[in-house]
């Protein structure tokens, strides 16, 4: 077993293990770590495969993405973990889920989806474009967060948020970050919506338009007794943005469904 980098703040059996987005690492997670940690809970942030510390994994898709992460939690005890994704890694999140749903105690899905979007070859062709042409055209990863980030922050921002956001994405290796654009493209576990058995919250930015609010409304809907909640004048960059108003809400949700009576 090879056990995925991460970070850990906090001790105990309650364990949030927080899945970060293509241009991400564990460090998009700095402000939630602390906060839960604070809390009496043990806050895990990894490196997904290729990122930081953490060895590529091949084929580089997502069962084998998955494997990874079923690595870290049984290296954390094998006890069912709260998974919290944001963007990719709230499909790494669904995946999952799909695969081992007996170590996964409940899902936090946040700027996401339940597949990528557009129909047939064409749209999929034109994002993996547009992510990559930068780099085929002689840029630098840090290039390209300064381009991208800027239009996934909403109108209500942390300051040092967006800053914060380009730091952790200019640190994600281009070979890395190729293969994980690429692999979005391809995901889709619509169909596992109506089976997930365990307390979900879905978390959208009123202003996100890579994965807009109303597509995880729907996604909410289909998932039995999910929560839905909505930041306003968010973007896609919520716990980096927008951490006072994207803690709270998945403290809330962890209290009520989670931690009541423990």
């Amino acid at each position: 077993m090879t056990v995925p980098a991460h970070v850990a703040q906090g001790a105990g059996d309650r364990i949030l293990v927080f899945l970060h987005g293509v241009g991400g690492g564990h460090a998009a997670w700095r402000d939630q770590l602390a906060y839960f940690s604070a809390r009496g809970l043990r806050a895990v942030a990894w490196d997904q495969p290729g990122y930081g510390g953490s060895p590529l994994v091949e084929p580089y898709d997502f069962e084998h993405i998955a494997d990874a992460l079923r690595d870290l939690i049984e290296h954390l005890g094998g006890a069912p973990v709260v998974l919290v994704g944001h963007s990719m890694g709230g499909f790494v999140a669904q995946e999952a889920y799909a695969r081992f749903p007996e170590l996964v105690r409940a899902l936090v899905l946040a700027f996401t989806s339940p597949a990528f979007g557009g129909v047939g070859g064409e749209f999929q062709r034109a994002f993996i474009a547009e992510r990559i042409g930068p780099l085929d055209a002689g840029q630098t990863m840090a290039d390209v967060a300064a381009r991208l980030m800027p239009g996934m922050r909403g109108a209500a921002s942390k300051p040092g948020g967006l800053q914060h956001a380009e730091r952790v994405m200019a640190g994600v290796p281009p070979a890395t970050y190729r293969k994980a654009v690429a692999l979005v493209t391809t995901f889709d576990r619509r169909a596992l919506l109506p089976a997930i058995a365990v307390p979900t919250l879905l978390v959208a930015g009123a202003e996100d338009r890579t994965a807009p609010a109303a597509v995880m409304q729907r996604m909410a809907l289909k998932i039995p007794g999910a929560e839905f909640a909505l930041l306003a004048r968010c973007g896609h960059l919520g716990p980096m943005d927008q951490p006072d108003e994207f803690n709270p809400v998945l403290e809330d949700f962890l209290e009520r469904r989670i931690l009541q009576g423990k």
